[in-house]
């Protein structure tokens, strides 16, 4: 079973991601830190950790075919 990836909503068209945002001790337990720019699909997916960044207002906010994989 695979859980469903981690969504972050953003209003910045580029991000950065480290895998570890959300964990104490921070990025030496996540990933390389990778900046993602957002496309005209208005979403990017990191390829270490599978978090997904939506743009806020974008074609995918809230949209179905954001939270399904491609």
């Amino acid at each position: 079973m695979t859980d469903n990836p981690e969504i972050v909503r953003t209003t910045a068209k580029r991000n950065a991601c480290d895998g570890a945002s959300d964990i104490p001790g921070g990025a030496a337990l996540g990933h390389p830190r990778v900046w993602l720019e957002i496309d005209e699909k208005g979403y990017v997916d990191c390829g270490y950790c599978d978090r997904r960044f939506v743009l806020v207002g974008g074609p995918a906010d809230l949209a179905d075919d954001a939270i399904s994989a491609d």
